[in-house]
C-alpha cells in the first residue's frame, strides 16, 4: 500500500494536469504487476468490493474509539476515510500490505471475517496508508485523477495516443496484464474480440468571428445541436453498451435504449427525453442521469430516446475514414432498413449562406436548442477535437460552464447544508479563477446532491468554507456581466444562478476566462459597462 498511498497523496496536492499525468506515468512505469494494474483500476473506478461497505468501516472504528468522539470528528472532517485514518489508535509498527494483497483479500475473505482483516491492516498502516486503504475500500479516491488522465499517462509511457488505449479498454479487466504487456512491447495489441468497446468521439471547436469569416460555407453541412448529452451506442456480438462521450458506461441507467438495440454497429447521437416526438427540457433528462436502476415510474415519466448524428461502424465495417456525406448516406440507409425503436435521425438543415443560419440560430433559445453544428462534408470521423472539420455555433451565451471551487453552509433552513457555491473559469495558463457565487436556481433534490458531493469531495477547509476537488461543472446563467477591477477574474456577473449540474462534462472542458473576456475586447466595452445583457423576454 505504501507506493499507492504516496501516489494518492502526491496527486491530491498536485494541482496541475500535466504534473498529475507525470506522477501517474512514473508510477505505472516503476510499479510491478499486478499492483499497478489494480491502482489503475482504482483510479478508473473499475474496482468494487461487495462485502466491504462504509457501514462496516464505521462499526470497526466505533469498537476502537469513543462513539461521540468519532461522530464529532466525522462531522468536522466530513470524509469517512480521512476521519478513520486520523482517529484510529496507533498500534505497533508493522509493514503495510501490498495493494494486490488487499484487493485479493477483499474479494476472497468472507463477510464475517472481513472486519477483523481490515482492522488488522489499519493497525499495520500509518495515517497516509490508512487513507489510501480506506478510499480504496469505499471506492472514492477523489484525488483529481480520472480514467482519461490515467490513459494519457499510459500512452505517454508507451509513446502511443491515449485513444489507442481507449479502443481496447472496455475489453480488458483488472489488473490489465495484457494491456501492460502490449504497452511495454512484450505482446501484440489486445484483441477486443467482439467486445462492445468505446470508440473515441469526435468533438467540435466553438465558432468565433474570425473563424466564421474564413469558412467555405458551401463545404459544410448544418444540423441542430440538441440539448441533451452526447452518447455512443455500441452493439456487437459480445454485448451492448451505451457510453457517454467520455467513455462512461451508462447502460444500467437506460435499459430501454439497450432493449431497442437490435443491430450490430456503433452509432453517435444525442440522448434526450422525447414525448410525442418533442424534446423535453434538459431538466427532465437530468432526472434519469446518475441513477443505477430507474423505476418503472421514472421510465414512464421520462422516456429516453436517441437522436442519431452519425454511424461509425455498420456491423463490423469501420466507416470512420469515410467523409461525412458518405457516412450520412449510410446512416440514412441503415435507419430506413433497421427502423429502430427509441431512435430518430437528427435532420440536416438547408441553408444558402451564413445569414440563413444566423437567423435560425436566433430562435434556438426559444426552442430549447443549444445552437448549430457545422460539419465539413468531406471530413472523416477523427478522434479528439481537430480544428476545422467541425464547429459548434451555440446560441449567444447568457451562460457559462464553470467549475465548482468552494462551498459554504447557507442560512436559515439551509444552515445545515452546503448551499452557497463559488465557481470559476480556466485561465489560459491552466489556473482556475473564481468568477462568481450562486445559491439559487436548483431544486431541493439537486441541492441535496450538491451537499453530498461537497462533503465527499472536500480537499481543504477555511473556517466555514470547504474547498472541493475541481471536478464538477455547473452551468451558470446570468442577466449581465461587467468589467470589474475588484474581482480577480476582471469580470463580475449580475444575478448568477445555477441552471443545471453538468455531471456529463469533464471539468477540463469548462469555459475559459479568455473566451468571456474576448467579448469585452471585441466590443470595446469600458470599465463598468454591461458586457452581456439579456433581452427583456429572457428575464
Amino acid at each position: 500500500m505504501t507506493p499507492f498511498a504516496a501516489l494518492l497523496e502526491r496527486l491530491l496536492f498536485t494541482p496541475g494536469r500535466l504534473a498529475k499525468i507525470a506522477l501517474l506515468r512514473d508510477y505505472f512505469a516503476h510499479t510491478p504487476d499486478p499492483d499497478r494494474g489494480f491502482a489503475l483500476a482504482a483510479i478508473a473506478g473499475d474496482l468494487s468490493f461487495v462485502a466491504a461497505k462504509p457501514a462496516m468501516i464505521r462499526e470497526i472504528t466505533m469498537a476502537r474509539v469513543d462513539a461521540t468522539l468519532f461522530e464529532w470528528s466525522y462531522d468536522y472532517v466530513g470524509d469517512l476515510a480521512e476521519t478513520v485514518a486520523l482517529i484510529w489508535p496507533d498500534a505497533a509498527p508493522g509493514v503495510a500490505p501490498r495493494l494486490s494483497e488487499v484487493v485479493d483479500a477483499l474479494h476472497d475473505t468472507s463477510k464475517a471475517a472481513l472486519p477483523a482483516r481490515i482492522a488488522g491492516w489499519l493497525d499495520l498502516c500509518d495515517p497516509s496508508e490508512r487513507i489510501a486503504l480506506l478510499k480504496l475500500i469505499t471506492g472514492g479516491l477523489r484525488v483529481g485523477a480520472s480514467a482519461r488522465l490515467a490513459k494519457i499517462a499510459l500512452g505517454e509511457m508507451a509513446g502511443l495516443p491515449a485513444d489507442d488505449i481507449e479502443e481496447v479498454w472496455h475489453g480488458l479487466l483488472p489488473p490489465y496484464l495484457p494491456l501492460f504487456d502490449w504497452l511495454e512491447g512484450r505482446a501484440p495489441k489486445p484483441d477486443a474480440a467482439g467486445a462492445p468497446v468505446f470508440r473515441p468521439t469526435m468533438l467540435a471547436h466553438p465558432l468565433e468571428e474570425a473563424d466564421a469569416a474564413s469558412i467555405d460555407w458551401d463545404a459544410f453541412r448544418a444540423e441542430w445541436k440538441w440539448d441533451g448529452i452526447r452518447v455512443q451506442l455500441v452493439a456487437t456480438s459480445g454485448g451492448k453498451r451505451l457510453y457517454t462521450r467520455t467513455a462512461e458506461d451508462i447502460s444500467h441507467a437506460f435499459p430501454e435504449i439497450l432493449a431497442a438495440m437490435h443491430f450490430l454497429g456503433v452509432l453517435d447521437g444525442e440522448l434526450l427525453v422525447l414525448r410525442d416526438g418533442q424534446v423535453a427540457p434538459f431538466a427532465d433528462l437530468q432526472q434519469r442521469l446518475n441513477r443505477k436502476s430507474p423505476t418503472a415510474k421514472m421510465l414512464a415519466e421520462f422516456p429516453a430516446a436517441v437522436r442519431l448524428y452519425d454511424i461509425l461502424f455498420d456491423g463490423d465495417e469501420d466507416l470512420r475514414a469515410l467523409p461525412f456525406d458518405a457516412r450520412r448516406q449510410r446512416l440514412e440507409a441503415w435507419y430506413a432498413q433497421e427502423n429502430p425503436e427509441r431512435m430518430d435521425l437528427s435532420p440536416l438543415i438547408d441553408f444558402a449562406g451564413p445569414e440563413d443560419l444566423a437567423q435560425l440560430r436566433l430562435g434556438a433559445r426559444a426552442a430549447s436548442i443549444e445552437g448549430l453544428m457545422l460539419k465539413r462534408g468531406d471530413a472523416p470521423y477523427l478522434a479528439g477535437r481537430p480544428k476545422g472539420p467541425w464547429w459548434k455555433w451555440k446560441r449567444d451565451p447568457l451562460s457559462i460552464d464553470a467549475v465548482l471551487m468552494y462551498a459554504q453552509r447557507g442560512h436559515g433552513r439551509r444552515s445545515s447544508i452546503y448551499s452557497d457555491y463559488t465557481f470559476g473559469l480556466w485561465r489560459d495558463d491552466g489556473v482556475l479563477v473564481p468568477v462568481g457565487k450562486a445559491y439559487s436556481g436548483i431544486t431541493d433534490q439537486e441541492l441535496n446532491f450538491l451537499d453530498s458531493w461537497v462533503r465527499n469531495h472536500t480537499t481543504s477547509r477555511f473556517g466555514p468554507v470547504r474547498e472541493v476537488e475541481k471536478a464538477l461543472v455547473l452551468e451558470i446563467i446570468f442577466d449581465a456581466a461587467q468589467l470589474s477591477t475588484r474581482h480577480k477574474s476582471g469580470v463580475a456577473l449580475r444575478f448568477p444562478r445555477i441552471s443545471r449540474i453538468r455531471t456529463d462534462k469533464p471539468a477540463a472542458e469548462a469555459d475559459r476566462l479568455s473566451s468571456l473576456m474576448a467579448r469585452v475586447v471585441r466590443s470595446g466595452i469600458a470599465k463598468g459597462e454591461t458586457l452581456v445583457e439579456a433581452p427583456a423576454a429572457a428575464n
